[in-house]
């Protein structure tokens, strides 16, 4: 049999053929038993790429790179699908999410597809693409938390390409700090002054004085307004002093409102009612008889925190609300400013670090906010200043001379016991 040959008369290897426009080709079979070929215009690597056509790997190259493939058990034909049907094949897989998570994903997907990176083929994507597609998104203006986030789903992503033998490398496996800064404005809690100057002016002022109950059980309670604006009188039991939490109450243009469990599994818990919380729910129960409590939202009613049309408040409503608080507030009180950042969500920072800074055992405070993990709860919700610091090197201070203190009274208490044992018996000689 006589073997084959190119157009410059070199012998071709099994699975090689030179087309008659000079192109070569290598067939070969996939994981699925489909017949595949790959082509190139240059056999090996020093052969010249014809003039107008594309300069690219050499067929022996990419036979090398194939083969390698092949014994690796790399999914010839999955490497070769594009960014966007990857992690549209990786969203699929995982559903049942939340509404929020599912927007979240319908707009990466969206970045993806006006992106250059979305319609690359996976097996082309290296480390240095994904961080210009992270420096991207920071010009377009997208916040460093979003990046963050969109960074970790597209790692998750590729980590399914990986085990799925598409590839080999994660490509998104760095570390985003190393890339951009973090410039978030950090949430900031109250301190007892700020804390005593907004109570005092929401509750003198002619518009938001209707709202100072609200805040008191925001700070009274650490909730999270989700949390809060599901509230119903079944949830606030007087008789054990506690609130009950095992749903929120949401709203979106989608499906309007609609009740989900808490954002975690451990979300839901039974949260103690301080006689602060415990006397205002009494008068904000009282007070919302007045108003029509007979809408039903997927089976929950008898909301408390009602607005005038008989609906609900939702988190959009009190995010309105503390906008025009805090503007109001640094208009007439200029001597103390609130945070940058004053949103319902300041509250439930403010509640946690006051317990924190109290001496609450840190587990504890976990499960009165719901944490999933108690990192979030020690890293990110307690913030310690001067002043907590201060006051807890005093009082670990004041422990260790109480500690001292009795040391050395039992010293010289068995000091002087010591004394009258040897005395006893010469008294008793006498």
């Amino acid at each position: 049999m006589t073997k084959r040959r190119d157009n410059r008369q070199r012998l071709l290897h099994n699975g090689e053929s030179q087309r008659k426009d000079g192109r070569y080709a290598f067939k070969y079979i996939d994981t699925f038993g489909k017949p595949q070929f790959i082509y190139s215009w240059r056999l090996v690597p020093t052969d010249k790429t014809p003039v107008g056509k594309r300069n690219d790997l050499s067929l022996r190259e990419k036979e090398k790179i194939l083969q390698r493939d092949i014994d690796d058990g790399i999914d010839t034909i999955g490497k070769k699908m594009t960014v966007c049907q990857l992690y549209s094949k990786h969203t699929r897989q995982r559903g049942n999410v939340k509404d929020n998570t599912e927007i979240g994903r319908n707009r990466l997907m969206k970045l993806l597809e006006e992106d250059k990176l979305g319609h690359c083929a996976i097996e082309k994507v290296n480390i240095s693409d994904a961080i210009d597609f992270v420096i991207r998104m920071k010009e377009k203006g997208i916040a460093y938390k979003t990046i963050s986030n969109d960074k970790r789903s597209l790692k998750a992503t590729f980590y399914t390409a990986i085990r799925n033998n598409c590839i080999r490398t994660n490509p998104f496996d760095f570390q985003i700090s190393e890339v951009l800064k973090d410039d978030t404005k950090p949430k900031v809690p109250l301190t007892q002054e700020q804390e005593d100057s907004l109570l005092l002016f929401i509750q003198s002022d002619n518009v938001y004085y209707k709202y100072y109950d609200d805040v008191i059980l925001l700070l009274e309670t650490g909730l999270r307004i989700s949390e809060f604006c599901g509230l119903t009188e079944k949830d606030i039991d007087f008789e054990n002093r506690l609130i009950n939490v095992d749903h929120q109450l949401l709203r979106n243009k989608k499906r309007g409102y609609y009740i989900e469990e808490p954002k975690t599994e451990k979300g839901k818990r039974k949260i103690p009612m301080s006689e602060k919380a415990y006397i205002v729910f009494k008068r904000v129960i009282e007070r919302s008889k007045k108003y029509d409590k007979s809408i039903t939202i997927d089976g929950y009613s008898g909301f408390i925190f009602i607005k005038n049309n008989g609906y609900p408040k939702v988190c959009c409503d009190y995010d309105s609300v503390f906008r025009g608080i805090k503007k109001k507030y640094n208009k007439k009180s200029n001597s103390i400013a609130l945070p940058n950042v004053m949103t319902p969500h300041t509250l439930r920072h403010t509640f946690c670090t006051n317990w924190a800074n109290a001496g609450m055992n840190p587990h504890t405070l976990q499960y009165i906010m719901g944490h999933a993990n108690i990192l979030i709860t020690l890293s990110y919700y307690t913030h310690p200043t001067y002043m907590s610091a201060q006051a807890e090197m005093e009082r670990i201070r004041k422990q260790q001379q109480i500690y001292y203190s009795c040391t050395t009274f039992e010293s010289e208490n068995i000091k002087s016991n010591n004394n009258l044992c040897e005395y006893l018996p010469q008294l008793k000689m006498s």
